[in-house]
């Protein structure tokens, strides 16, 4: 079976709510939402990229795993950001005091806080201009 496409209307608005609709019935897509509500959908990166990326999460996991300070997340976690905005980073982590704060919902859902940390990898597929 072939992938379906999907083709986004510029300026095309979303709300969270809705976001969270989208991210579920579409596992295999990689989408972000921008603090005024624009859905991205994010490129694959390629192998080299995505062998840059497994680099740095394995050394903040290893960092995070000695001293034991937080919980860190690859890029398959989205966090809902206090602009609005549900963005993933490449890695990232959050204080382990500001996760034991979270309901299990929050948790298990696209948690409600900006990461402490964030590592961006810049791929071929990256514009500078994005947001």
């Amino acid at each position: 079976m072939l992938n379906p496409t999907i083709t986004i209307p510029t300026r095309f608005k979303v709300s969270h709510e809705q976001f969270k609709e989208l991210a579920i019935v579409n596992r295999d897509l990689r989408l972000e939402r921008s603090a005024t509500g624009e859905l991205i959908v994010m490129p694959p990166t390629g192998s080299k990229t995505g062998n840059r990326n497994i680099d740095i999460e394995g050394q903040l996991w290893l960092w995070n795993r000695k001293t034991k300070l937080g919980k860190v997340f690859n890029s398959s976690g989205d966090f809902h950001l206090p602009n609005g905005a549900t963005r993933s980073p490449d890695a990232s982590r959050v204080k382990l005091e500001r996760w034991v704060a979270l309901t299990l919902e929050e948790k298990e859902g696209f948690a409600p806080l900006c990461p402490d940390f964030v590592v961006e990898l810049r791929s071929a597929s990256d514009n500078l201009s994005s947001t």
